[in-house]
């Protein structure tokens, strides 16, 4: 069983912070998933895939990971880069 622990990133919609300082454990395909013959939708069995748990740490997400067995791969949170332009800069 693996999974991978990661922050949650801002939503490209989003122009404040709330929920950016979660952290996100998701559990990766146990299997592929397949369309179902009646209706045609993308499916498996592996109902791990469902579950995202959400800690308020880094450390409280691989705590969790290695208290139950679970291999983890912790990705990186990239620098946040600000773009800062005055409202003049639109009309140069």
């Amino acid at each position: 069983m693996s999974a991978s622990i990661y922050q949650r990133p801002k939503n490209a919609m989003q122009s404040g912070k709330a929920l950016i300082d979660q952290w996100v454990l998701e559990f990766a395909a146990a299997e592929a998933k397949k369309p179902d013959p009646l209706m045609g939708w993308a499916g498996s069995g592996d109902t791990r895939q469902q579950v995202t748990l959400k800690f308020p740490t880094k450390e409280e997400a691989m705590a969790y990971a290695e208290r139950y067995g679970i291999e983890a791969v912790v990705h990186a949170t990239p620098p946040r880069r600000l773009k800062i332009q005055a409202y003049a800069d639109n009309f140069r």
